[in-house]
Order: structure tokens, then sequence, then C-alpha cells
């Protein structure tokens, strides 16, 4: 095996961890470690049957994120974006969003309709992705993960109290 292949054994970390609330840091250099990385998380996101994950979900501190649109089943447009930040955004449209960090809670979420993205590709190239809808939202979702925000926050304080409640009922029956 060469020396190079980094063999990792990654899992989808789930609230309350306190990684998922940490703002993520900066990658410095895309080397193999980010590659191997990104296809961890690749990995990961269409075995949890997901449409985008971000680096602090699997653990890692970093400023990664994958999306694929076309579902875990087609597998047929990854991206991986390296330190993405949205650089304009326009209009807003209320959706339903779930987490893979957000375990058995869906709720109604209010995000910008249209945004551009600009971040590396894993080539450290820079590319400017402009999206709508699904799309627009998905990054959003992610980005915000890479800001230690998850969905939940944007919640009313009376949904994100009861979802808080469920948690630690889970956790407590899981000690048992």
């Amino acid at each position: 095996m060469p020396s190079n292949i980094l063999i990792m054994s990654r899992k989808i970390h789930i609230y309350p961890d306190k990684i998922l609330t940490q703002k993520a840091r900066p990658v410095e250099k895309i080397d193999d470690y980010i590659i191997d990385l990104s296809r961890d998380m690749a990995r990961l996101m269409y075995e949890h049957r997901g449409i985008g994950l971000a680096a602090p979900q699997v653990g890692e501190s970093l400023r990664v994120v994958t999306v694929d649109l076309s579902g875990p089943d087609k597998q047929e447009e990854l991206f991986t974006y390296v330190n993405p930040e949205i650089i304009a955004s326009q209009d807003e449209t209320t959706t339903e969003e779930g987490c893979l960090s957000v375990a058995g809670y869906q709720t109604k979420v209010c995000r910008a309709r249209k945004v551009k993205v600009k971040a590396l590709n894993l080539h450290g190239e820079e590319v400017i992705h402009e999206g709508e809808d699904l799309w627009a939202i998905c990054l959003q979702h992610e980005i915000d993960h890479l800001n230690g925000i998850l969905f939940i926050d944007h919640i009313s304080r009376l949904k994100r109290t009861m979802y808080d409640k469920k948690v630690k009922k889970w956790l407590e029956n899981k000690k048992e």
C-alpha cells in the first residue's frame, strides 16, 4: 500500500457534539489529506443519503464542503468547495430542511433563494458558482456548518427548546 494514502475511519458527528458549534479553520494547502477528506465526506454523504456535507460534520474543523444535488443514487454532480464563501445573495425562500448531524428533526427555514459562492476546487483553482433554489439552500446550510451554525439555530426559541429536550432524553436513554 502506498504510504501517501491516508486511511481514516470517519463518522457523522451528531448534535450536540461541540465540533458542530465551532468555526472551522481555513484550509491553507490542498494536499492529499484534504483530497482524502473530501472523498470520505462524499462517501459518507452518499451512504447516509444526503446531498451536502461539511467537514465539521465528520469531525474535521476545516472549511471544506461536498455537495451533490443528483442525490445519493445517481452520484453525477459532486462538487467539493474549499474555503467557500457567499459573496452575493438575493430573494428569500422558506423550505423544509433536515441535517445528517441533527437526528430526527426537520423544519422550515428561511434562506436566500439565490447565491453566488466563491471557493477553491480540489486543484486549488478559484471557482465562482451561482445557483438558486435547492443548490443555494444546500450551500448556505453547509457554509453555516463551517461557521458553527446549525439549521436549528434558525428556528424559534420554543421549537429549539423542545428539540433540545428531545435530544437530552435520547442521550439519557442511551446511557442506560
